[in-house]
């Protein structure tokens, strides 16, 4: 009797230190999302310029999150259907958001060019197309997603799976092959309660302009996403989330058709998100379920010099980064991420593919994934020999921060990786 007691006490006060330093009971993932479609319509937003009319909707906005747990550690992944969404906005999000630590918030964009602005991009005489009053409500439907993601954490068990997509789905325009054909993807099942057994979260992360559709058409729309989202949770694999790569110069939707035409309809982007969804769920299908995966979360802010006179003239205009006026550099935070096997790393704008492949080579695990637009869009990202290379590269080179600014953000993120945990194996 005696002994039982005293293992009995030793349980006890075994389970009440692990409460008391905050040990888990393996890794959780709570999901939401909102739907942020404006009502009545704005103008839609292809990159930079003053965003044109819409006089129709073919799908919903959404701002989706998913959010990590595991012995203490909290991590959000948010995705909001828009061109880019600035550090400025994702900042104020933050603020609104008690339970997590601001920099443990990864905010990404899917980069539809089917969107109201969300840069205040000015012209010449400092005039902006930009609805403040929308992205300020937008600011706050991020926070309320993020914060029901908490409420609805659960206990899950991981798949986390890569392969090579197949069928006519991305191309880049300026060199056909020269794009990466990998599809990553993380899912979540509940381990208990009513939904035992069953996905609550399907991510997706591949690169891809989603501009079908594009901005001179008159439609709002979340392009090739949204039947991707609709495709994924019609499957019964939980709530969906696209997270982009290094789709820069210029890895874009492959809606190319005979004769030099295009299609630029919604049929054309359920096709390619639909293919995308099935392409996905086949890759991660047979891929063995992970006991006991751990989160590791770091990140690190850097500074990246500005030295194109492009984008020193839409940070001074923009009425939302005042806070950058008169600087020739702009701070950006970087997260690398483990979750079970897969390491994530941020981008803060559009990598081109060979900064993909390489950073891709240099990270420890066989499940690297890029989330690309995240935390910020600085436009594009190259390396200093790709930078006003050729004729084809000018538009590029102009709209990015400049030349070193690939440089940098590779040197400065692989430094990341270095200094952090493996992930599992």
């Amino acid at each position: 009797m005696k002994i039982v007691l005293k293992f009995t006490t030793v349980c006890c006060i075994y389970i009440l230190f692990a409460t008391q330093i905050g040990f888990s009971q393996g890794l959780q993932v709570g999901v939401a999302k909102r739907v942020i479609t404006p009502d009545p319509l704005l103008p839609v937003s292809g990159g930079v310029g003053i965003p044109k009319p819409a006089s129709e909707k073919q799908g919903e906005l959404y701002v989706r999150v998913a959010v990590f747990e595991e012995s203490g550690e909290r991590m959000a992944i948010v995705v909001v259907d828009n061109l880019g969404w600035p550090a400025t906005l994702g900042d104020r999000s933050r603020k609104l958001i008690p339970g997590i630590k601001p920099e443990n918030i990864l905010i990404a964009a899917t980069h539809t060019h089917s969107a109201p602005d969300a840069y205040a991009f000015a012209d010449e005489n400092g005039n902006h197309g930009a609805d403040l009053e929308y992205l300020d409500w937008c600011v706050e439907q991020l926070a309320d997603a993020v914060n029901e993601a908490l409420e609805n954490l659960q206990p899950v068990n991981l798949k986390v799976a890569m392969g090579e997509a197949t069928g006519k789905i991305a191309y880049n325009y300026y060199a056909p092959q020269l794009y990466d054909p990998a599809v990553g993807v993380i899912q979540a099942f509940a381990m208990d309660g009513p939904s035992k057994g069953q996905a609550i979260l399907t991510l997706v992360n591949y690169a891809i302009h989603p501009e079908v559709i594009g901005n001179g058409r008159g439609i709002l729309s979340p392009d090739m996403c949204g039947p991707l989202y609709d495709r994924i949770e019609s499957k019964g694999s939980g709530m969906a989330l696209f997270v982009n790569g290094a789709l820069g110069g210029m890895v874009t939707a492959d809606n190319r058709r005979e004769e030099g035409k295009e299609a630029n309809d919604y049929a054309e982007c359920t096709r390619i998100g639909y293919l995308l969804a099935d392409e996905a769920l086949r890759i991660v299908t047979d891929a063995p379920l992970i006991g006991d995966p751990k989160l590791h979360v770091y990140s690190k802010t850097i500074n990246l010099p500005i030295t194109s006179e492009l984008m020193k003239a839409i940070l001074v205009n923009s009425p939302l980064h005042q806070e950058y006026v008169g600087l020739d550099s702009i701070p950006t935070q970087l997260n690398v991420v483990n979750i079970g096997p897969a390491q994530l790393i941020t981008i803060p704008g559009e990598a081109l593919p060979n900064i993909g492949f390489y950073l891709k080579r240099n990270m420890p695990t066989a499940f690297p994934f890029l989330l690309g637009l995240c935390n910020d869009a600085f436009g594009y990202l190259l390396t200093k020999v790709d930078f006003n290379s050729f004729q084809r590269y000018e538009y590029i080179s102009r709209t990015s921060l400049g030349e070193m600014a690939g440089e940098i953000y590779m040197e400065e993120i692989l430094k990341m990786v270095k200094d952090s945990d493996v992930p599992d194996k």
